[in-house]
């Protein structure tokens, strides 16, 4: 007998041996076990080991990956328990918000990234936020070095400084005042899993996040669709549009950036108001 047809055989007979998802799912629902949890949270193992490499890549070298691993662990028991068939959402897509939520979590908790660059990030928000209002549109780089006073170049090295923090800051655009208050995951995630209030509050904030894409330029339109709905890598994406990678992750910045001002803003405005009307 030929070997190769050996060891096709045993591949293929290892293959049928293996339950599919679905089968797993019917007995996790009829009996929730450690056993049957086991077999489901193996199952769906590579969603957590593809999150840390995604992630790890905008991240510096001290953070741990077994940080990030654990807290990923810990995203996908918690899909696992908490999902519901019902929603219309497949697992997968649940569980790749929760797994990247609660590493982002982990994150926070770590706090890692400078608070230099948190500042830094919070002025060229402002001044975008300024530019933005000044000229209804989204400033663009010179417009933004121009009123930083410093030249292109050193805005770009400004981009690159505060990378890490706006990646991170793509989950967390639901912020005023600089503090993070939400994840653009919690947002466009399973709306289920909140009351009347938070579920209206939800939708509010998502539309507002789809309106302010819509009038972003249409090159970084294009760099949040390939990253975050194509997942596709940075140096996949610069392949695409014949860029350095690096111009790829100032791109992201700018755009990211342009988010959390829009909805600075209007907080703000929300908030002025509000105080205009209680002193009538």
């Amino acid at each position: 007998m030929n070997p190769g047809t050996c060891d096709t055989e045993a591949v293929a007979e290892r293959t049928e041996l293996r339950p599919t998802a679905q089968e797993l799912w019917r007995h996790y629902q009829k009996e929730a076990n450690s056993q049957n949890e086991n077999a489901l949270v193996e199952r769906y193992l590579p969603l957590v080991r593809y999150a840390v490499g995604r992630l790890a890549m905008t991240l510096p070298d001290h953070v741990d990956r077994d940080d990030l691993h654990s807290a990923g662990l810990v995203g996908l028991l918690q899909s696992l328990r908490n999902y519901d068939p019902a929603s219309g959402t497949s697992f997968e897509s649940y569980a790749r918000l929760r797994i990247r939520g609660a590493m982002l979590d982990e994150l926070r908790r770590m706090d890692w990234v400078p608070r230099t660059v948190h500042e830094k990030s919070r002025k060229i928000q402002e001044v975008m936020g300024q530019l933005e209002q000044r000229f209804g549109r989204v400033p663009t780089d010179e417009e933004m070095a121009r009123a930083m006073k410093i030249s292109v170049g050193a805005y770009h090295e400004l981009l690159d400084e505060i990378r890490p923090a706006q990646f991170i800051c793509l989950d967390s655009v639901s912020t005023a005042g600089g503090e993070d208050s939400g994840t653009l995951s919690e947002v466009v995630g399973n709306p289920n899993d909140d009351g009347p209030m938070e579920q209206a509050s939800r939708s509010e904030l998502k539309q507002l996040i789809f309106a302010r894409l819509k009038q972003l330029p249409e090159m970084q339109r294009k760099v949040l669709a390939l990253y975050y709905g194509e997942d596709l890598h940075l140096r996949e994406i610069a392949e695409v549009f014949g860029l350095t990678e690096s111009r790829i992750c100032q791109i992201h910045s700018q755009a990211i950036l342009s988010i959390r001002a829009h909805l600075q803003r209007v907080e703000s405005g929300l908030a002025g108001r509000t105080r205009r009307l209680q002193q009538t």
